[in-house]
């Protein structure tokens, strides 16, 4: 809706009409205000009182009442306040640690009747997660043989979405780091409020590469108050094609390598929780799990955008003097002739 901020202005849109009441009353009259060619804004006294019924002259004190209304609106300082808008709230700084080494390429995970690769089914959950952490600060660390910071931490969940989504299998390296991944959330973190620092580690292995090892960066973790929620993913059971088709297949676990004692121990020394996901389902479980663990701090703390709207305002008033000025040029002439 429109608002004015210095409503208290439209008391000045009476003045001209006091200005001519009180020169009628002046023995001598004086103009309120001197200006170099005043009398070109002059509307001839003949037409005030009614003597005489030019149209021009007419005009004239019509364009120039709807100046004077249009230059005391601009005055007033006209704006346009939207409706309200919610800032972000302030929320957890949420780090997501992802594992992308060559075996998150495994097509164990069941979708829509089709075996899809692990990071796939990784990539729609966390999506679906994030959707509902708006207000949280959310970073992404991305890890395999090395770890690397790819978001810090921002408000943005949209770009965290993408970029998570953009990241291909095995560009950290085809090892697994989980030891380096939780090093670099901890130094991420270690400046924010202690009461809001949380990561989210996903892996589908054991960590094999890098000097820090798990359990001493989980110690660091703890140190600093950071809560780590591990989730091992992978299936226990995948039939692998024999040489003739499905005659001589053979199960196979592929997630014999997943290190669950370590992830466990990691949870426990930093208060979080070890989750065990075997399909697309329990990953979505876990999740919503973690995110009512998690919960957002809602702030009701809104704003209203304003827009200024004085120039139009103005700006009409300005077009109204320069009709005003060739409309008395004209009647000028007019009463020469």
């Amino acid at each position: 809706m429109i608002e004015f901020l210095w409503p208290w202005v439209f008391a000045a849109l009476p003045l001209p009409i006091l200005t001519r009441l009180w020169r009628r009353q002046m023995a001598t009259p004086q103009p309120a205000l001197t200006v170099p060619d005043v009398h070109v804004w002059q509307v001839d006294e003949r037409i005030t009182i009614g003597k005489h019924k030019d149209r021009r002259a007419t005009l004239n004190l019509v364009l120039l009442s709807l100046a004077w209304i249009a230059l005391v609106t601009a005055a007033a300082r006209p704006q346009w306040t939207g409706e309200p808008v919610a800032l972000p709230v302030t929320g957890r700084d949420l780090i997501l640690a992802v594992d992308i080494s060559g075996s998150m390429g495994t097509e164990d995970m069941e979708h829509a009747g089709n075996y899809v690769d692990r990071l796939t089914i990784v990539k729609s959950v966390i999506k679906a997660f994030l959707d509902r952490r708006a207000g949280d600060r959310v970073g992404l660390i991305i890890f395999g043989t090395n770890a690397y910071l790819q978001a810090p931490l921002t408000f943005d969940i949209t770009t965290v979405q993408s970029l998570l989504l953009e990241t291909p299998i095995g560009i950290a390296g085809g090892k697994t780091n989980i030891g380096d991944a939780i090093g670099l959330a901890v130094k991420r973190l270690r400046t924010r409020p202690a009461s809001s620092r949380v990561v989210v580690l996903l892996t589908d292995g054991a960590s094999n590469s890098g000097e820090l090892q798990p359990v001493k960066a989980a110690e660091l973790a703890a140190e600093i108050g950071m809560r780590i929620y591990t989730i091992g993913v992978g299936a226990t059971e995948m039939r692998l094609p024999g040489l003739f088709g499905r005659f001589g297949s053979r199960i196979v676990n592929p997630s014999a390598e997943l290190d669950e004692d370590t992830l466990q121990k990691i949870a426990a020394l930093t208060g979080g929780t070890f989750y065990r996901a075997q399909n697309p389902q329990e990953l979505a479980q876990i999740y919503a799990v973690i995110d009512s663990l998690e919960p957002v701090e809602q702030d009701p703390e809104t704003f209203r955008p304003v827009q200024v709207l004085f120039m139009w305002p103005l700006g009409a008033g300005l077009i109204l003097l320069l009709i005003l000025l060739l409309n008395s040029t004209t009647l000028r002439r007019h009463h020469a002739l």
